[in-house]
């Protein structure tokens, strides 16, 4: 059962100020312990450096589409179809990380950092094994893979940017595990460096490998790849060493990557569920990408456009969710539901907050924001389209990934699995052929259909959250 120290500071001690709190989040909070003490400090200092590190990985995606926009509507279309293709290893690599985060945060809430040294490393290992293993698929198969997405002549021209970014997927995939690492221990700090360092390399190198500034050749899309690639990449390292040599909650040791083949099973038997539960996820944007493919590469970029910018306004919230993902496993593993219960609610007020004073902005300025990425009025007018549409739902979505991610922390990955599956499968993909096809909506209705299933995902969460099964999971 939680305390009254779980929820409200101790008598006659004035609460610490918000720059405080800051300034120990930013700082590293490694003397404290996230099963004790106010719920809503807990969540604020993990979330600070959580949401700031997916703001820099937000920025990563709003770069990339900013400079290569400059290149035309084929370089757009080409980015959008080979980000579908990436979205399939951002579901492995997020799926494994959601089961291999809930057993370590569980184990740090038992205070077994041994055993969650051993099970991040474990993780690691079967990651970087899997990802050069689709990376190699990925990098050889690419013109075939543009094709069967409805590709044009303009974007197979770009083929070498698809074979790049899915060849060197490994970079991607080592930064989601390593990462997952450091938050479900409590280290968000570390892990919004690490994001900080990869986004400053891509910022310099997108610009001046695409338009080939000083010394640099011109490389146009392929110039976007290396960067991101490059940038990923050394993240992914300097978050290794950190591991292994940095003043961290989970100190990996050599002995750590003793193949244990049991405990790399149980990670998956979590992770399945959890990959699955991405991956369908992931697989509706492909679903949609492909309905809006017929209406041509204007729609298809502006589509692009208007996600990417959707997606710049809920990763801040997806740290939110991030952080009440940590709290539930390591409270659980302290054996407070209580606590754990508490400390969703509050994130997902937090996150409505946020995400509907931004939602209400985009509704308002989204002609405006979208002209920054584009100067073509037909591109335009249809970002502008996606991103008022699909801001009318953020405050369903604030709620939403909070409660899927701390079904996931608390080691259910079975019901957000299933979720998913009703929602994007079985009525979003569906309703936006419906809309945009017999009822002669266009890619309007996609865009219809895109909000009317993230609001939807979020009252179904809610309603099987308040049931409680998630606090009896063992992990």
């Amino acid at each position: 059962m939680s305390t009254s120290s779980d929820t409200v500071s101790s008598q006659g001690q004035s609460p610490p100020s918000v720059w405080a709190a800051i300034r120990e989040a930013l700082a590293g909070a490694h003397g404290r312990d996230f099963t004790e003490g106010p719920i809503g400090r807990s969540i604020f200092i993990l979330a600070v450096p959580m949401v700031l590190e997916m703001v820099m990985e937000s920025i990563f995606a709003v770069v990339d589409v900013f400079v290569v926009a400059h290149l035309g509507s084929d370089a757009v279309a080409t980015v959008g179809l080979t980000e579908s293709f990436m979205t399939l290893i951002y579901a492995l690599a997020m799926g494994v990380s959601i089961g291999a985060g809930a057993m370590i945060s569980r184990r740090i809430g038992e205070k077994d950092a041994d055993g969650a040294a051993h099970t991040a490393a474990q993780v690691l290992l079967f990651g970087f094994c899997m990802a050069v293993a689709l990376g190699a698929i990925g990098a050889v198969f690419a013109p075939q893979l543009l094709s069967v997405m409805g590709a044009s002549a303009g974007v197979l021209r770009n083929t070498l940017f698809t074979r790049i970014m899915l060849g060197c997927c490994a970079s991607v995939v080592m930064l989601f595990l390593v990462n997952a690492v450091f938050r479900s221990a409590g280290d968000a700090a570390i892990a919004m460096r690490v994001l900080w360092l990869a986004n400053a390399i891509n910022i310099v190198l997108a610009p001046t490998l695409v338009f080939g500034w000083g010394p640099f050749p011109r490389m146009g899309i392929v110039g976007a790849a290396l960067a991101t690639t490059i940038g990923r990449s050394s993240g992914a390292l300097f978050a290794m060493s950190r591991l292994f040599t940095g003043n961290s909650r989970i100190r990996i040791r050599r002995e750590h990557f003793a193949l244990d083949p049991a405990l790399i099973a149980r990670v998956l038997r979590l992770s399945s569920a959890a990959t699955f539960q991405v991956f369908i996820g992931m697989a509706s944007w492909i679903g949609l990408v492909r309905i809006l493919a017929g209406f041509g590469s204007d729609a298809l970029a502006g589509y692009t456009i208007g996600m990417r910018i959707v997606i710049f306004a809920l990763l801040p919230s997806y740290g939110l969710a991030n952080a009440a993902a940590t709290m539930v496993g390591q409270a659980l593993g302290a054996r407070k539901p209580a606590r754990a219960e508490a400390a969703v609610w509050t994130a997902g007020k937090y996150s409505a907050v946020f995400l509907g004073l931004v939602g209400l902005a985009f509704v308002i300025y989204a002609r405006q924001v979208v002209s920054l990425f584009t100067p073509d009025a037909a591109v335009a007018a249809y970002g502008t389209a996606t991103l008022r549409t699909v801001a009318c739902g953020f405050m369903f979505y604030a709620y939403g990934m909070v409660l899927t991610q701390s079904f996931n922390g608390a080691g259910d990955t079975r019901t957000p699995t299933l979720i998913n599956l009703g929602v994007f499968w079985a009525f979003e993909i569906p309703l936006a052929w419906l809309l945009a096809h017999v009822f002669g909506l266009g890619p309007q209705g996609v865009f219809y259909a895109a909000t009317a299933a993230f609001s939807s995902l979020a009252v179904v969460s809610a309603v099987l959250f308040r049931r409680g099964g998630w606090k009896e999971k063992t992990v």
